[in-house]
C-alpha cells in the first residue's frame, strides 16, 4: 500500500537524545535548523499556487522562534526540524511574522503536497495541539512544564510531579464484505450527511477492548450487522486533533441490516459495479485524504 496522507514521515525523532535540553537547544540554534510555523489548528499559507509554509528564511527564523513555542520534531539527516506554535499571537501577527499570506486548514492541501511534507505538517499540528491542551496537570491541577523537546509535560507541583505524555485516540474504520455472493460491501449514511452520501463504518476504540473488538462492536451498534472475521489493513496518522485511523477488512456473519437511527440513518450493500460507478461519477465514499479511500480501492481492485 502506498504512503497515506499524513503518514510516512522521513524524520529521525531522536527519542533517545531529545530528553537532553542542551542537545535540543544546540539543534535549534544551528544555522540550518528548519522551523514549521503553526497557528492554533492551522498552517501558515503563502505562494501562488498557495501552499503551507514549511521553511522560513534567515531573516524571519529568529523572530518566529522568539515569538512562539519551539517543539522538536526530529532530524532530517543532521538538520533539526521544529514546529513553532504561534497560537498566543493574534492571526494577523502570526501571518505577518512568518511572511505568509494567510492561515489555512491543512486538510485543504491533501494531494497537493508530498506524503512526507503532509506527514511533517500533521505531526507539527498534532504536537502543538497536545502541548496547548496539556498546560495543566489532570491529577492535581497545577501548571505543567515542557520537557523532551515538547514530547513530555511535567507537573510543576512538588507533591505530584506527574509525567504527561501525548495521548492518541485510536479509531477503527472498516470495509465490511457480504457473507455470500455476489461480493458486496456495506456503506452507511450518517446523521447529517447528504441524501446520497455514504461512508464506511468507523468509530473510536473504547477502554478495555482490542481494535478487532471495536470493529465488531461499532459495526453491530451502528448497522445491526454481525461480523465474523476481522483483518487488519493499515493505519494512518490523523491529528485532527489526536487520532490514529486503523483500517480493517471484515466479513459479515449475516447480511440483515438494522441502522441505529441515531448515528446511522441508512445502510445498504453495494456491489463492486455499483461502487465503481459511484467512484467514476465523483461520489466515492470518504474523504480524499483518508484511509477509507484506500480500503475502497483495494476492494474494487480485487474484481
Amino acid at each position: 500500500m502506498e504512503n497515506l496522507t499524513y503518514s510516512g514521515a522521513f524524520l529521525d525523532r531522536a527519542s533517545d537524545r531529545r530528553p537532553d535540553p542542551r542537545w535540543v537547544a544546540r539543534h535549534l540554534d544551528a544555522p540550518r535548523a528548519q522551523l514549521v510555523p503553526v497557528w492554533r489548528d492551522c498552517c501558515l499559507v503563502s505562494g501562488d499556487p498557495p501552499a503551507p509554509v514549511t521553511a522560513l528564511g534567515d531573516g524571519r527564523r529568529r523572530a518566529v522562534r522568539d515569538a512562539g513555542t519551539p517543539l522538536f520534531l526530529g532530524l532530517d539527516g543532521e538538520v533539526g526540524l521544529f514546529a513553532v506554535d504561534l497560537s498566543d499571537l493574534d492571526e494577523d501577527r502570526a501571518v505577518e511574522i512568518t511572511g505568509a499570506d494567510r492561515v489555512g486548514d491543512l486538510r485543504a492541501f491533501a494531494g497537493l503536497v508530498s506524503a512526507a511534507e503532509s506527514a511533517v505538517l500533521a505531526y507539527a499540528r498534532g504536537l502543538a495541539y497536545w502541548n496547548r491542551h496539556q498546560r495543566f496537570c489532570g491529577t492535581c491541577g497545577a501548571a505543567t512544564r515542557s520537557s523532551h523537546g515538547g514530547h513530555l509535560r511535567v507537573c510543576r507541583s512538588e507533591s505530584c510531579t506527574r509525567l504527561h505524555f501525548p495521548r492518541i485516540e485510536p479509531v477503527v474504520i472498516t470495509l465490511v464484505e457480504s457473507a455470500g455472493p455476489p461480493p458486496r460491501c456495506l456503506l452507511a449514511r450518517h446523521n447529517g450527511a447528504g441524501p446520497d452520501s455514504y461512508a464506511l463504518i468507523a468509530g473510536f476504540a473504547e477502554i478495555g477492548e482490542s481494535l478487532e473488538d471495536a470493529v465488531r462492536r461499532e459495526v453491530a451498534e451502528e448497522t445491526g450487522v454481525r461480523v465474523a472475521t476481522v483483518t487488519y489493513f493499515g493505519s494512518q496518522a490523523w491529528p485532527f486533533p489526536a487520532g490514529l485511523m486503523t483500517g480493517f477488512r471484515a466479513t459479515a456473519a449475516d447480511e440483515s441490516i438494522a441502522p441505529d437511527g441515531q448515528e446511522i440513518l441508512e445502510a445498504r450493500w453495494f456491489t463492486r459495479a455499483e461502487l465503481a460507478e459511484r467512484t467514476a461519477a465523483g461520489r466515492p465514499p470518504g474523504r480524499v485524504d483518508s484511509i477509507d479511500r484506500h480500503l475502497v480501492r483495494s476492494w474494487l481492485g480485487q474484481a
